[in-house]
């Protein structure tokens, strides 16, 4: 066979060669150690969530080494792709912080020296590479059509062959002349190009994953397409090329490519690639609800699996990000806690400290890692963080949120400032139902049915109706407690929670219960923050009104 003239006849436009490309994306000057890393999407949905978790894996890893990652698009399979799908994954990445140092930022935008970065506009040099393999005896046109290819699969079928697809004496286009090539040309046949594969079904390659060690399997064995018959490349193919000249060091990926692993190999060495560095992580599992046991995070049964449901839901990127860190190294948390104010993307993160086996999402352990992120956040970054939420997804309570900043933000101020800070909040879509008692649009007082055990509607009206009497917006907490102590013994109630604990039978209750009953006439509420600067807040005249009101509701005639 005249390889040359073979690949003259299927690749005449490309008059580029392999070394050109070469100088075209030479070896990037980096530090020895340096690691490379891409995150590689396809455009075809949302960002899942194990996407999030991949890329920042690619970001960290490269970050701590002084290096490079770049965001790759890889809209090769163009029946899958969706309409502005390059858009939903870099919202995703930007929702949360995530940011490459290369690739493409957004339509028609890219950064850095290697691109294109979308792979539909790489197509000349995957050509180029096709060209030189079959220049060499590598690659060969295949003209079997769909029906032909289903022949094959039954014909394997029926001989109880062990290994399934393309190789051997399966592979019929494998030896055709150069005349019968040259036929089916002429006739105008459709063809694929196929990898002509060295492999031998009885011998094994062994290669080192950074996270599993050394895994041995089988070589293999399958002439792999490499070009479709529209000249666009399989993602096997088109991977390898694009790691190379991108200058990939490290290929991180889920484990679900480790199976692809000894193509990819065989691919890489036959294009006279060196072969990058693999790190196959675990999948995001999940416990079912249903069975208790874990599966896979699903697109279809889980809202989130998609990035996009923590947009929605209001977790501040912060608490995503570390939370995903607690899963992607074991030894975060220490880190954390000896390193309390600092970035999160500032941690060392380490390869070897990553679990091989699938790791459990969370949602209660994300709700918990928020609330303490959220507790840490001064009341400033609070306020604004509510009100862009609210603004897309409650416009209604960004109204009112809004009106008056500086009282909005007084609000989320309350315990925030203090040694052990409250940790209400997971998430911003709480803020609203959280917040509605400070707000007269949204203030709805239920809180009678929550009156304690111990305290009688006529008991609860005597408490209101005396502490009406000597209730000043001008104390401070102390002054402010001391004040609801004295009304304490003329109305049965003890002052002091200790002495009440040693003799309870001489009182109706204590100081608590009496503080609740005011609570829940200016709240509707039996747990909120301070009690003193929520009175402070609302001010004077509304205070009054509500401790009127809720009197006048659980007492009907009673005035305050």
């Amino acid at each position: 066979m005249d390889y040359e003239r073979l690949a003259e006849l299927l690749f005449p436009e490309v008059t580029l060669t392999p070394a050109e490309l070469e100088l075209r994306y030479p070896p990037r000057a980096l530090r020895e150690g340096a690691r490379v890393t891409r995150f590689a999407p396809s455009p075809t949905g949302y960002l899942h969530i194990g996407g999030l978790f991949g890329a920042l894996t690619d970001v960290l890893v490269a970050k701590a080494s002084g290096g490079v990652s770049y965001l790759r698009i890889e809209d090769t399979d163009k029946k899958r792709e969706i309409d502005d799908g390059v858009s939903a994954i870099l919202e995703g990445f930007r929702a949360f912080g995530v940011r490459f140092d290369e690739g493409v930022t957004g339509f028609g935008t890219e950064q850095g020296d290697y691109g294109p970065y979308t792979q539909s506009q790489r197509v000349e040099i995957y050509h180029v590479v096709a060209k030189d393999l079959v220049k060499r005896g590598l690659a060969y046109p295949c003209f079997c059509s769909a029906e032909e290819l289903s022949q094959l699969r039954d014909k394997q079928e029926q001989d109880g062959a062990l290994i399934r697809g393309y190789f051997g004496k399966y592979a019929r286009c494998r030896d055709l002349s150069m005349e019968q090539i040259e036929k089916n040309l002429a006739d105008g046949k459709s063809w694929v190009l196929r990898f002509r594969s060295g492999g031998d079904e009885n011998k094994r390659i062994t290669f080192e994953d950074l996270i599993r060690g050394k895994i041995e399997m089988p070589e293999n064995i399958i002439d792999e397409v490499l070009l479709k018959s529209d000249g666009i490349p399989t993602y096997h193919f088109a991977h390898v090329c694009d790691d190379h000249f991108m200058r990939t060091t490290h290929v991180i990926r889920g484990e679900e490519w480790l199976s692809s692993v000894p193509k990819h190999i065989a691919l890489f060495k036959a294009c006279g690639f060196k072969v990058p560095k693999y790190v196959h992580t675990a999948q995001v599992m999940k416990l079912d609800d249903e069975t208790g046991d874990k599966r896979k995070l699903s697109k279809r049964k889980d809202p989130e699996a998609a990035v996009s449901y923590f947009v929605e839901k209001g977790f501040p990127k912060e608490s995503l990000i570390e939370y995903l860190l607690t899963l992607l190294n074991s030894n975060f948390e220490d880190w954390r806690r000896a390193n309390p104010g600092t970035d999160a993307m500032d941690f060392p993160f380490n390869l070897k400290k990553m679990g091989a086996s699938g790791c459990l999402f969370d949602l209660q352990k994300l709700t918990d890692v928020s609330k303490n992120v959220i507790s840490h956040m001064d009341a400033e970054t609070v306020y604004a963080r509510i009100a862009r939420w609210a603004e897309v997804y409650d416009p209604a309570f960004y109204a009112i949120f809004t009106k008056d900043p500086a009282y909005s933000t007084a609000i989320v101020n309350i315990d925030r400032d203090v040694p052990k800070p409250r940790k209400d909040l997971a998430k911003w879509d709480e803020a609203p139902a959280y917040l509605a008692y400070f707000f007269d649009e949204t203030y709805e007082n239920q809180g009678a049915a929550l009156l304690p055990e111990r305290v009688s509607r006529e008991d609860a009206k005597a408490i209101l109706t005396n502490y009406a009497g000597i209730y000043d917006p001008a104390d401070d907490r102390d002054a402010w407690f001391a004040r609801m102590k004295t009304i304490c013994p003329a109305l049965g109630f003890c002052p002091e929670v200790k002495v009440y604990k040693k003799d309870p039978a001489s009182y109706k209750g204590h100081v608590g219960d009496v503080s609740t009953v005011v609570r829940l006439a200016v709240t509707g509420r039996t747990n909120t923050p301070d009690l003193c600067s929520i009175m402070q807040l609302l001010g004077r005249e509304r205070v009054l009104a509500r401790l009127a009101d809720f009197a006048a509701r659980i007492c009907p005639g009673a005035s305050v």
